[in-house]
């Protein structure tokens, strides 16, 4: 991939893994173009960013065709897009129910987060993300792994993965990664874990590394579990 001017779109770039993220692309010189439901905490992310890179920040929800549409025309003013991270997702209900239990119409939402969101929003952009752009949609071992009380999030992962899968089979001239970012101590991780003590999982910087190798390496199309690539 070309070295100068790299520009990427990160979804819930605002905490967490896509704020991590975030922060090693904008020191390392990447334009960058970022969203998150929650204005007030993405204009801080953005005011941060801004110290090292340009940066442009548009508050919405993925699941959102406008806000999804904003994001296309932002990213096709910074002349298009070397890579596409797809990170904003949806845990569901907290504690999390068991199958049997689980509110369908939560489900639907955790679907149209979790998966149909990167694929929309990918389609939104394809005039704009360039040849060889790295799409990485993050995943989870939940995916793979039978965790009672996962079915929502882990199902809907999974399908993420297959959808991955084979639009890196359609899509050849992009490199489509679908990363397994392991237990991270964040927002997110927490509200799985109701009440307990999740000090022990190491923060989202520790994934960091792998991502970046997909990045700006030359890995071919595939799953990858982030701290294995570090």
């Amino acid at each position: 991939m070309n070295t100068v001017a790299r520009a990427a779109l990160i979804t819930g770039a605002s905490r967490g893994l896509g704020l991590a993220l975030a922060r090693q692309l904008a020191r390392d010189g990447w334009s960058l173009l970022i969203d998150a439901r929650g204005a007030e905490a993405l204009e801080a992310a953005r005011a941060e960013l801004a110290a090292f890179t340009p940066v442009t920040a548009i508050a919405g929800d993925v699941t959102d065709s406008a806000h999804r549409a904003a994001l296309a025309d932002a990213a096709a003013t910074m002349g298009g897009l070397d890579a596409l991270v797809n990170n904003a997702s949806t845990l569901g209900p907290s504690p999390q129910p068991p199958l049997l239990d689980y509110p369908l119409d939560v489900l639907e939402r955790v679907y149209r987060t979790n998966v149909i969101a990167p694929l929309a929003l990918t389609q939104t952009l394809r005039q704009t993300l360039k040849p060889g752009a790295r799409i990485l949609n993050i995943t989870s071992d939940a995916a793979v792994e039978a965790y009672p009380g996962w079915g929502g999030y882990g199902s809907s992962k999974a399908a993420l993965e297959q959808l991955s899968h084979i639009l890196a089979a359609e899509q050849e001239p992009w490199r489509v990664y679908w990363v397994d970012p392991g237990d991270m101590r964040t927002q997110m991780h927490q509200e799985a874990f109701p009440g307990e003590d999740i000090s022990d999982r190491p923060l989202p910087e520790t994934s960091v590394p792998g991502l970046m190798t997909l990045l700006t390496g030359d890995h071919p199309s595939g799953r990858y579990t982030a701290r294995a690539l570090a």
